[in-house]
């Protein structure tokens, strides 16, 4: 495999549009806790309790998301910085966990948005309940 300067450096748009949505999801879900914190304080609904814990799950995915693909940002540079230095091998391999890095965020992302349905489900169990109480 010839790996050149431009092989890492397309993938730069896309990792970044990436941390930039999970930037979006983080500042979603904490505004989403300080909203159920309160709601919690004021009428102790235990089914409240149970979409926190939810987003604190959300919230270890979301950093690990990130973590991940700041990783492979940062190894992407690196690979372009092998080549540069002609280091052609460690360069590729470099780039290859940069690419496996990015596999696993999106991963992590996928195994977020599970998680995040089955919050939604928890507030649709609140909603038929509220229903059939009537």
């Amino acid at each position: 495999m010839e790996l050149s300067l431009g092989t890492p450096a397309m993938l730069f748009p896309a990792i970044a549009l990436l941390l930039l949505a999970y930037t979006n999801r983080f500042l979603a879900l904490a505004g989403l806790i300080r909203s159920l914190k309160t709601q919690y304080v004021e009428s102790l609904n235990p089914n409240l309790i149970s979409q926190i814990q939810n987003i604190r799950k959300r919230i270890m995915q979301v950093r690990n998301m990130q973590a991940c693909g700041i990783l492979s940002f940062l190894l992407c540079v690196v690979s372009m910085w092998l080549v540069y230095i002609s280091q052609d091998l460690l360069a590729e391999y470099i780039f290859g966990f940069s690419l496996f890095l990015l596999m696993l965020s999106l991963y992590i992302s996928f195994r977020e948005i599970q998680i995040s349905v089955h919050a939604l489900e928890i507030e649709l169990s609140d909603l038929e309940e509220l229903m059939k109480g009537k």
